[in-house]
């Protein structure tokens, strides 16, 4: 088995276990060495350069956010572009609504264990129980978002992209069921895929600002770029350690939407 990093933060409990809801944080050295000028762009579309993946043709940043070749060569519309000390954000791509209602239609692969689809329930169900215009529904075929088993080697639990600038969400969700296992716990699991979930509607992590405070480490910032992260007005001035949109969440954690989240999530959609 690979040896897995851990993490303490100083605002959860001193000695728990902690593992990125995007990446296991392995010391597992890249089979492929990412050039300076895809560095160059995935910082100009304001994504962090520190332990890019790469993963097939695309490129994983941040822990679970995939960028493809066409990401890297788009250019993002950055206006009230703001980054601040800790409110929640978004992406400049969100999902259309229109004047009333959208379902997003969420498939749960057979390459992944039925406590997968378990686990997709528990996700849509929270999201649903909120109101939105936006709601999820899981189907078997003619999906929109598909949730499916990420290759054996991947150093990430999950990973996703952000909406398209057509409006449609990202469409695919790869989830390390290799090493999170046939049954690792349904609101732990469900905690996971809202996050991405979360991705493929245009959120970015709560903690773009300072990945410290949930994942430990040094204080980060990534400052200001052409795209990045958009503040969700009404999210708070100070951290928040317990949004689902965390980059990190400690081992078997549940993590549903808290006060902030909800204001996040209403705001947007």
């Amino acid at each position: 088995m690979k040896t897995t990093k851990l993490f303490a933060s100083a605002l959860l409990l001193v000695g728990a276990t902690f593992f990125s809801s995007c990446s296991k944080q392995e010391d597992v050295a890249s089979k492929n060495a990412i050039s300076e000028d895809t560095l160059t762009q995935i910082k100009a579309l304001g994504f962090s350069t520190h332990d890019v993946k790469r993963d097939g043709d695309e490129y994983v940043v941040e822990g679970d956010i995939r960028l493809s070749a066409r990401d890297l060569n788009s250019k993002a519309d950055g206006k009230f572009l703001r980054v601040g000390e800790s409110e929640q954000y978004r992406t400049t791509n969100l999902v259309s609504v229109g004047s009333t209602t959208r379902t997003i239609y969420v498939a749960v692969s057979t390459s992944l264990p039925s406590a997968y689809a378990t686990a997709t329930d528990e996700a849509i169900r929270r999201y649903n129980a909120e109101g939105l215009r936006i709601r999820f529904q899981r189907v078997s075929s003619g999906y929109n978002i598909l949730l499916t088993k990420a290759p054996t080697n991947a150093s990430y639990l999950a990973s996703a992209g952000f909406p398209t600038s057509a409006g449609n969400p990202y469409n695919q969700v790869l989830v390390n069921s290799t090493y999170l296992g046939s049954n690792p716990g349904t609101n732990y699991l469900g905690t996971i895929l809202a996050h991405e979930m979360g991705h493929c509607i245009g959120f970015r992590h709560t903690d773009y600002m300072d990945r410290s405070y949930s994942c430990g480490g040094a204080y980060t910032n990534e400052g200001a770029s052409t795209v990045g992260a958009i503040l969700i007005p009404g999210t708070p001035s100070s951290a928040d350690p317990n949004s689902w949109m965390l980059a990190c969440v400690g081992t078997g954690v549940n993590r549903p939407f808290n006060t902030n989240d909800r204001t996040a999530l209403n705001y947007l959609y």
